[in-house]
């Protein structure tokens, strides 16, 4: 079959390269309808139990996110600040994508005065004295809802709350909020923090990275082609199919309806790295050949050189794209389809490789590069197969003693998935979200859902309880509960003695006060219209999810621990925070264990030895090892991008071991194991060399990324491929001097 898609493409050349290119065209036509989607619930699979219970709680309450503005000055309580806040309160509650406003200028002061209650506005007018100012600090502090909610202990800082509803654009309403501000300027330092503004963040970085990715990646590309080719086809061609197989890719996002995620954004730098390995394999064949073959035409040249290393290129192709495909084993929806795309991405480059580019060259003359001078590269690999020869014993022991030690890092690994992490220290918004969690106890919500008849004091004092325990939780800052005001309501009413602060016994009470309080204020975000549902609110003051889970837990076991428990939804962000740290390490497990198995079994049947099979997992385990070793040494997390280095490095670093192993059986063939060592680590060495060090370079770029996560994924998979790369020049070798394995001999 392969023979004869070969026979055909050197026949019609001309017509397989319009073949390419219009597929091409065709994947680019769909670029500009590419959207993207931050959505964290979007992540992770329709029926996880965090999303189908943010989706009850939101059916019950409605919108639950909320965007924090935050407002700091050297007081926050002097007329100009308080004149500022009361116009942008004003303001932001005409804002479509806003719900409700909750402000210092919209607060009330509840108060009882012979068995009456006293409602007020904590600010009647703004004060104008130093007098006024001090009594309404005194009435701030002594009203809970407020102190230390709404304003800071220090009162240097405020917030301005909005509840948004249910459907809007990040984006749009951003720049609502941002045009206000502008439009109401002041002294005060203003910071934005909430779901909604990390979302738009992320957007917006996203957009900047793409931007920086592609031309940047190409610019080093074709740099380093360039130095390894020294000639023109050398570096065009392999830049042609990296372009090609970028467009293809993301031009599948659109037709299959899908948009572009946090994970998407490595996509293009995935295919820049990966998708040029089989033309330089086939560059490099081509150059060794032209220097024997000077007599042949140039189509006869491309023929022989596919002939030679096809089959090789074809099988490090597969098991690349099964490495890939490997992460669809994953949880987390994202990887899923990164899996899809770079394989869809992968397997055009692969087919360019074998196809496009030898109909091109058989088009092209014979240009024959001087190899008279022998470069760098050549000396050390020369100089590495007299050692791994000679010393064979002695770099297996000092490597096993390395390995050992690289991977004992394994056990100070953390997982997190936070997406405030995903910034830098010294971006605003982890600015903002530092601010917040100091001063008015975070911005992410653990939200809890009591059903029953709410008006039923059995209920109610079960809220109650749980509200206090919350209350104690070191990690919780602030909770919000329907419990609080109707205690509050209970002791204004019995003159305001203390021992009153607590649930009424009766039902009748309990009906009356929360009538009363619906007067007051809107209160659904405590309760639904048919008082069946009740909604706990508990603000986390960490950004460690591995903590968050802590608290997590804490409530779950208190939940099972109650008799006759109304609770029934633990949900919220902070949950879905949960759910999907443990998405990122089964789907780890999972895509780590599925890309050894199957890498191994192709190998199996390329080689036609279960030993060969062990020898090519071999390398990637010390890579992987050494991988996750390093990262709990320099503490750097598994998350959502982290979590793919391993399929992804199996994919492309299995590569080396296969193109190692068939020239090392050629060689073998007619020679002794010290002369076939040397020849391929001297020939074939250097290709895998070119190969290693074009996807380095490939990921390198992603260390100019806005995200953390994607720094650090750029700067692992370089130690990574690294790994890989030495396995393959060192470790491989030396296994094959020690064991001598009976599928590389030659046959007797």
């Amino acid at each position: 079959m392969y023979e004869k898609i070969l026979n055909f493409t050197m026949k019609y050349p001309r017509l397989i390269i319009v073949i390419f290119i219009v597929i091409t065209l065709f994947f680019a036509l769909q670029l500009p309808n590419a959207k993207i989607d931050t959505a964290i619930k979007n992540q992770i699979p329709k029926d996880m139990p965090s999303r189908l219970n943010m989706n009850k709680i939101k059916s019950i309450f409605g919108g639950t996110e909320i965007v924090i503005i935050g407002l700091k000055s050297d007081n926050v309580l002097k007329k100009e600040t308080l004149v500022r806040i009361k116009e942008l309160s004003n303001k932001l509650d005409n804002i479509p994508q806003v719900k409700e406003v909750n402000s210092l200028f919209n607060s009330y002061n509840i108060q009882g005065s012979n068995n009456e209650i006293i409602i007020e506005d904590i600010i009647n007018t703004i004060p104008n004295t130093f007098q006024e100012e001090k009594r309404l600090r005194e009435k701030i502090k002594n009203n809970r809802q407020i102190y230390n909610n709404l304003i800071s202990k220090n009162f240097k800082l405020t917030s301005i709350i909005l509840v948004l509803k249910d459907e809007f654009d990040d984006k749009v309403l951003l720049n609502n909020i941002n045009k206000i501000i502008k439009e109401i300027p002041g002294e005060e330092e203003v910071f934005l923090i909430g779901l909604p503004i990390i979302r738009a963040k992320i957007t917006d970085n996203i957009r900047k990275d793409i931007k920086r990715f592609l031309p940047l990646g190409l610019i080093i590309v074709l740099i380093f082609l360039y130095l390894c080719f020294k000639q023109l086809r050398g570096v065009l061609l392999p830049l042609i199919v990296v372009i090609m197989s970028i467009i293809v890719a993301l031009g599948s996002i659109s037709l299959f309806k899908w948009k572009i995620q946090l994970i998407t954004v490595i996509l293009p730098v995935i295919l820049l790295a990966i998708a040029n390995d089989y033309a330089i394999h086939i560059i490099t064949k081509y150059q060794e050949e032209i220097r024997f073959n000077t007599s042949i035409s140039p189509r006869e040249l491309s023929k022989k050189v596919i002939k030679k290393i096809g089959k090789p290129i074809m099988a490090t192709g597969i098991t690349t794209i099964i490495g890939l495909l490997s992460l669809l084993a994953h949880i987390i929806v994202p990887a899923q389809q990164l899996a899809i795309l770079s394989s869809i991405g992968v397997t055009f480059a692969l087919l360019a490789s074998l196809i496009f580019i030898p109909a091109i060259l058989s088009l092209l003359p014979k240009v024959e590069v001087n190899s008279t001078k022998i470069n760098f590269i050549e000396k050390v690999l020369f100089y590495l197969s007299d050692i791994v020869t000679i010393k064979s014993k002695s770099f297996l022991i000092i490597s096993s003693i390395i390995i050992v030690v690289i991977s004992y890092g394994m056990v100070y690994l953390v997982v997190d998935t936070n997406p405030i992490n995903y910034f830098g220290e010294n971006t605003k918004v982890v600015q903002a979200n530092r601010l917040v969690s100091k001063y008015f106890g975070g911005s992410t919500n653990i939200l809890i859902v009591a059903k029953g008849d709410i008006k039923d004091p059995i209920i109610m004092k079960k809220i109650g309880v749980l509200e206090k325990k919350l209350e104690d939780h070191k990690d919780i800052e602030r909770v919000s509960a329907i419990s609080d005001p109707i205690r509050k309501l209970n002791k204004i009413l019995h003159n305001d003695i203390d021992k009153f602060s607590r649930i009424p016994n009766s039902k009748n009470a309990i009906s009356q006060y929360l009538m009363l309080y619906s007067m007051l204020t809107d209160f659904e975000q405590f309760v639904d219209f048919n008082y069946k549902y009740s909604l706990i609110s508990a603000r986390i003051n960490t950004n460690s999810t591995n903590e968050i889970r802590q608290v997590i837990d804490f409530i779950n076991r208190y939940i099972d621990q109650s008799e006759d428990s109304p609770f029934i939804i633990v949900g919220g962000y902070a949950h879905l925070l949960t759910e999907l740290v443990d998405s990122v390490v089964y789907g780890q497990i999972n895509s780590l264990f599925l890309s050894l198995i199957i890498v191994m079994v192709i190998v199996i049947i390329v080689f036609r030895s279960f030993i060969a099979g062990i020898f090519a997992i071999i390398s990637l385990v010390v890579a992987v090892v050494s991988l996750f070793g390093l990262m709990g040494y320099l503490n750097i997390e598994l998350n959502i991008i982290t979590s793919l280095l391993s399929s992804i490095m199996i994919g492309v670093g299995v590569d080396y071991t296969i193109h190692f192993l068939w020239r090392y059986k050629e060689e073998r063939s007619y020679q002794s194991i010290n002369k076939a060592i040397k020849k391929t680590l001297q020939t074939t060495g250097k290709a895998i060399i070119f190969n290693a060090f074009s996807v380095i370079i490939g990921f390198m770029v992603l260390i100019t990324s806005n995200f953390l996560p994607v720094k650090s994924f750029g700067f692992l998979i370089v130690i990574s491929i690294t790994s890989c790369l030495l396995s393959t020049l060192i470790i491989l070798p030396v296994l094959c001097v020690i064991f001598n394995p009976k599928f590389l001999n030659p046959k007797k």
